[in-house]
This record gives C-alpha cells, sequence and structure tokens, in this order.
C-alpha cells in the first residue's frame, strides 16, 4: 500500500463532497453543527468501535441536507416498501464524502427512500470515518488545507491501494450484507438479490467491496461519479452501472479503465457518461441531464428483473 496515495485519494473525495454543489447551493454552503438527529430504526453492525478514535459522532448541515463525522461505530438503517409492492431486490446504500464524513440524506436516505417507492428494500450503510477535529472551526481548516493540496493535482487512483486502506469499511459493508441476509425473511429480501449502490467514496467502497469483500458478494452494483481506473475482473464479477458527469472535476479526465476492465472480462456493464452535473449530483435537482441518473438506474434494475418478484 502507499499511504500517501490513499491520503490523497480520501482528501480528494473530501474535496469533491463539499464542492459539489457549491453553485446550485451558495446560499448554504456554511457548515452549521446539529444535534445528532435521533435513529431509532439504526442497527448497530457489532464491528466495533473504531480503533484508536477519540473524537465523538458530529453531525453538521451544509448544501440543505444533513452530513455525519467522526463516525466510530457503524450502523444500518432499513427502509422498506409496501409489503404489497416488496420485489425481493435489496440495495445497501453507501455514502461519500471522501471517508472523513457522509452524506447521509443526498447519497443516504433520499436514495434509499426512492427505491423503496420501487418496491426495492434499502438500507443505509453508516460506515466507521476517519477522524477529523472534534470542533467545527478546526474541521473546516482541515478541509482547506486538504482542498489546496489535492483539488489542483486530481490523483490517479491505485485500486490495490485504496482497497488495502479501507479495512474498517470493507468489514462494515461485509457485516451489513450478513445482517441483510440474515433477516432477509424478516424484510421480505431475496439473500441472493442483494446489491449496492455507492456515491463517490462510497463508490470505492461499493467497488472494494465487491473485489475484496469475501462473502460479502452483491449480486449486483452501482457506482455514481467514483473513479474509474482498471483493475482485475473476478470471473463472476456482478453486473454494474456506473453514472459519471463528463465535467466531473475529478474523476472524468482519467480515462474509463474501469469499463474497459468489465467489458474485457464479458461482464455486464452501463455506462452514462453525462455531458453536465459536476461532482456529487445525487439526488438533488439540477437543470442538468445527470439529474435523470436515478431513472436510468431503476431502468437498469427492471432490465434486470429486479423490479419485480421472482417467479
Amino acid at each position: 500500500m502507499r499511504p500517501l496515495s490513499l491520503l490523497r485519494l480520501t482528501a480528494l473525495g473530501l474535496a469533491a463532497t463539499f464542492a459539489m454543489t457549491a453553485t446550485a447551493h451558495a446560499q448554504d454552503d456554511k457548515m452549521r453543527p446539529v444535534p445528532i438527529p435521533a435513529q431509532p430504526n439504526a442497527i448497530d453492525l457489532g464491528t466495533g468501535p473504531l480503533p484508536g478514535a477519540t473524537a465523538p459522532e458530529s453531525w453538521h448541515s451544509q448544501y440543505g441536507s444533513l452530513f455525519a463525522r467522526n463516525v466510530t461505530v457503524a450502523t444500518l438503517t432499513p427502509y422498506l416498501p409496501d409489503p404489497a409492492k416488496a420485489t425481493g431486490a435489496a440495495v445497501i446504500v453507501a455514502p461519500g464524502g471522501g471517508f472523513r464524513t457522509l452524506s447521509m440524506e443526498n447519497e443516504g436516505s433520499n436514495v434509499a427512500r426512492a427505491l423503496a417507492d420501487k418496491g426495492v428494500a434499502a438500507f443505509v450503510i453508516k460506515y466507521r470515518l476517519n477522524q477529523t477535529p472534534a470542533d467545527m472551526a478546526g474541521f473546516e481548516r482541515s478541509m482547506n488545507e486538504m482542498f489546496s493540496s489535492t483539488a489542483a493535482r486530481p490523483p490517479r487512483p491505485d485500486p490495490q491501494a485504496m482497497m488495502a486502506g479501507l479495512a474498517p469499511q470493507i468489514a462494515d459493508s461485509r457485516a451489513a450484507f450478513a445482517l441483510v441476509r440474515k433477516r432477509a425473511a424478516e424484510w421480505r429480501v431475496d439473500p441472493d438479490r442483494v446489491g449496492m449502490v455507492g456515491f463517490s467514496a462510497g463508490a470505492m467502497l461499493t467497488l472494494a467491496t465487491t473485489l475484496a469483500g469475501e462473502d460479502a458478494k452483491p449480486a449486483f452494483i452501482g457506482l455514481i461519479y467514483g473513479p474509474l481506473a482498471p483493475v482485475t475482473v473476478p470471473a463472476d464479477a456482478p453486473p454494474m452501472f456506473v453514472a459519471l458527469a463528463a465535467d466531473d472535476p475529478f474523476f472524468a479526465n482519467s480515462g474509463f479503465g474501469l469499463i474497459d476492465s468489465w467489458k474485457t472480462a464479458k461482464r455486464p456493464v452501463e455506462f452514462h457518461l453525462y455531458e453536465q452535473g459536476g461532482h456529487g449530483f445525487g439526488m438533488y435537482p439540477k437543470e442538468t441531464t445527470s439529474t435523470g441518473w436515478f431513472d436510468a438506474y431503476t431502468r437498469w434494475l427492471g432490465m434486470h428483473g429486479l423490479l419485480k418478484r421472482k417467479p
């Protein structure tokens, strides 16, 4: 592993998260601390506290959305469809934030609710994060320092280094898949139709779970504005959906090796490259075609038979 590469990669993902809607939501770009919201349905994943963590979990608002940071205990929150329309398919939703914060609404609960409305059980994973300063002023200073050193020089992500540096997060992801399959009957989920979708850093975690998650084995995956470096694709790699904006300042200019890797391995892949959208569009309404990614994604799920119950 090359620690500096991983540090720059996570910093880049975090920079992307906070830069993502500066234009559309400039009036809301101030980070404001908020009380930790009630999370009555969150289930402890049992992976233990983050080793060496000292700063407690905290939340803040920005861009009209909620973010969590300093997450030390991983949880999974179910968003279940009406039983009458449940298809049996399930998706673990991984928000992004450079492994230092999590976009819990735009890339988490809002996605999960939209999936549940389509009959797909959704589960937002609040995975453990790298520590940041506990006070908001210190957090903002640390972000500014990282922005200045990384935004001007987007790195070419090394997939192996990335996965080697995500051991706690991959453990959280594996535990999430195990929990969903264990409670599949209760949640009306087909254990053979559990997939994962991730955003930015969450897309990195989704790919890492696919390639190095051992027993997790997602049945299908979605990578939304994540890095597209080439990888070695296993023979049983799942169908993959990818969405990226051509003007993404971080991941749109390093080629599309991941797509080529999937195609070379003769595994199913669908790739949407939107002309505009920037980074971090998620579920935010924007006047760009990137806003249509969710409709395209659900049509893709339908094409794979995931919006209907199995016969």
